[in-house]
């Protein structure tokens, strides 16, 4: 393995389950702790949206492909099935991960609430893409709790053809690659290095102390401009 390649090492459930209660947010705050990475990398762009904000915290790792949908013609080869054997044979929970490959991206559609279902009861938590998708309804309630992080939803599929899988990807600003740990929700899509991965729930813990003590702090009667200001610059 190149010692640039990123380590597919799975976490044990009670990590997944213990990052699922920590909002994105604070598992920024909390990778920042450890200065693996600079600050100003490491997360997506505010055109990714999470579909479904109302559910707890995305958390798995990333399955990757590149797709096209919306090329006029013949129709290609979508290449689905190697799909369904990457996230069969991948670790769980799985994030499935699609760039767009095209000249219009804002029709592109690569899953709805058929092939959403069938990833669900594969193990995957999610998809993640640029493009987008359909059948919002039919996902949410045939694939319960299942995640869709994207700019928006179109209404027809398209010509899909899956053009490449297991490769690196760029999605709305964030570089993925395959393996990669996701975690996401309504604050938006970042990736945690798996070098501090089992270290991030109790660095967040501490960070959300000193955050209370912050605002216990602003909502007290002790309140004054000058120690406001040093209180944030030793923030």
């Amino acid at each position: 393995m190149d010692e640039n390649e990123n380590p597919m090492t799975v976490p044990s459930p009670e990590l997944i389950e213990r990052l699922k209660k920590i909002d994105s947010a604070t598992v920024s705050n909390a990778i920042e702790q450890f200065e693996v990475r600079d600050r100003a990398a490491g997360f997506a762009d505010y055109e990714l949206r999470c579909q479904f904000p109302n559910y707890e915290p995305l958390v798995g790792y990333a399955v990757t492909c590149v797709a096209n949908t919306t090329s006029p013609g013949e129709q290609r080869p979508s290449q689905m099935n190697t799909l369904w054997d990457l996230v069969h044979a991948a670790p769980k929970p799985a994030v499935v991960v699609v760039q767009y490959q095209g000249h219009d991206r804002k029709r592109s559609c690569f899953f709805g609430d058929m092939s959403a279902t069938g990833l669900y009861r594969l193990g995957a938590v999610g998809v993640v893409t640029d493009g987008g998708n359909r059948d919002k309804a039919g996902i949410a309630s045939r694939a319960p709790g299942f995640h869709v992080f994207s700019p928006g939803w179109v209404v027809s599929h398209g010509r899909g053809a899956f053009l490449e899988f297991d490769v690196n990807v760029s999605i709305c600003g964030l570089d993925i690659a395959p393996g990669d740990l996701l975690h996401g929700d309504a604050n938006g899509l970042l990736t945690i290095p798996h070098e501090i991965a089992e270290q991030v729930p109790d660095m967040a813990k501490k960070v959300l102390s000193g955050e209370e003590g912050y605002f216990d702090y602003l909502a007290g009667d002790s309140f004054s401009y000058d120690e406001w200001k040093r209180r944030l610059e030793t923030h």
